[in-house]
């Protein structure tokens, strides 16, 4: 069609990286929410019927404490990507904050790379961790399950943050705007002076 001008190669490799970026994204997502929604269910579950039992029979969920104190543990670890997505992590930002324009952005970069290979290297550790656990046949000492099971979560988390902190990397440096995580755009506010 005349007038109308075809895509060019690199924007049509940046619209397919970009592409692929959002897949992996959403299905992070997917896997850090059905983690958390399952854990949070059954955690609310599980002591509802233990309540239940104790009050109305007398007795309740056999292993309730062990099953908490997994479902915590898999909670901590799983919420760790989905807390880099929403951009709700501690940032350490005095530094940062009093940078502006190009500086700022290189520093968000430089911080979400680094923190990302921070993340893998604590998964290598986590995985190799919960290899020592299978190998050696802990158990839990009420329900006797294996405790290599729910340790698993532990390098799952590592990754999946260490992909968040990579993807808020690349959607800076494909972007013009500075993102807090690959979704969330950075909106601080200035404040004004006369207001205080």
């Amino acid at each position: 069609m005349p007038g109308s001008a075809a895509p060019s190669a690199a924007q049509t490799l940046k619209h397919a990286i970009t592409t692929g970026f959002v897949m992996l994204d959403r299905v992070a997502e997917f896997i850090e929410e059905a983690i958390l929604g399952c854990t949070v269910l059954f955690l609310a579950g599980m002591l509802m019927v233990h309540v239940i039992g104790r009050q109305l029979l007398g007795t309740g969920v056999t292993g309730q404490v062990e099953l908490t104190q997994m479902s915590l543990i898999i909670m901590t670890f799983s919420g760790l990507g989905y807390g880099v997505r929403k951009a709700r992590h501690i940032c350490m930002s005095a530094f940062y904050d009093q940078l502006r324009g190009l500086a700022r952005k290189a520093a968000l970069v430089s911080i979400s790379l680094l923190t990302g290979a921070l993340m893998f290297y604590f998964c290598i550790h986590a995985w190799d961790y919960v290899e020592a656990i299978q190998s050696r046949g802990r158990t839990s000492s009420a329900l006797q399950i294996p405790l290599w099971i729910p340790y698993l979560v532990a390098p799952i988390g590592f990754a999946l943050a260490g992909i968040q902190y990579w993807l808020t990397a690349i959607r800076n440096l494909i972007s013009s705007d500075i993102y807090r995580s690959f979704n969330e755009k950075e909106r601080y506010e200035e404040v004004d002076i006369d207001q205080i």
